[in-house]
């Protein structure tokens, strides 16, 4: 692992589940995305509906990124329930690659021109999931957020990787075990 992400903050030891969005236009053509606003695919809909099947032990905390593709997915998968946007939830800027195909895709470790730098990223990450854990309380904070986000965090959580691309509208839920989290998928 490059050595500028060794000292990386830890986040407060708690329980938290991480959606990614459902998949998007940009995800079924193979485009980068990034910071451009893309919408929801009609399978990434359906997958967002199935959300709603889901059984949860205790009162959430809704979190979402304020793009429409991660709000659409919030508001199909949990109706009527009270979503706070965040913008640091938010997707990494990847600048000029924004747009193009996911083949051209600069390394993590790359500031793309006119983007977001990977440290800089993970950095707002750790800010942006601290900040709705606590504002949480009591209740499970689930958070309807970007790959790249997810990605940040499996290494602000203890993981020697950032591992797969997360899948669309799969929860994903962190559970504070000793000096890290374990990462567990939850199943539909």
């Amino acid at each position: 692992m490059n050595a500028v992400l060794t000292d990386l903050p830890r986040l407060p030891a708690r329980p938290f589940v991480l959606i990614r969005h459902g998949e998007t236009t940009a995800n079924r053509d193979q485009i980068i995305a990034g910071r451009l606003d893309v919408a929801l695919t009609e399978k990434g809909r359906a997958q967002a509906l199935a959300l709603q099947r889901l059984r949860w032990d205790q009162p959430l905390a809704l979190f979402s990124s304020p793009l429409s593709r991660a709000r659409d997915t919030a508001a199909l998968g949990f109706p009527g329930q009270t979503v706070t946007l965040h913008p640091d939830l938010r997707e990494r800027d990847w600048g000029d690659f924004e747009g193009c195909a996911l083949s051209d895709l600069p390394p993590r470790e790359a500031t793309p021109e006119g983007g977001e730098g990977w440290r800089a990223m993970i950095l707002r990450v750790h800010a942006a999931l601290t900040t709705c854990l606590i504002e949480a309380g009591p209740a499970l904070p689930v958070m309807i957020c970007h790959s790249g986000v997810i990605r940040a965090t499996r290494l602000l959580t203890g993981q020697a990787s950032v591992g797969d691309r997360a899948p669309n509208a799969r929860p994903l839920h962190y559970r504070p075990t000793g000096d890290h989290h374990e990462e567990t998928q939850h199943e539909l």
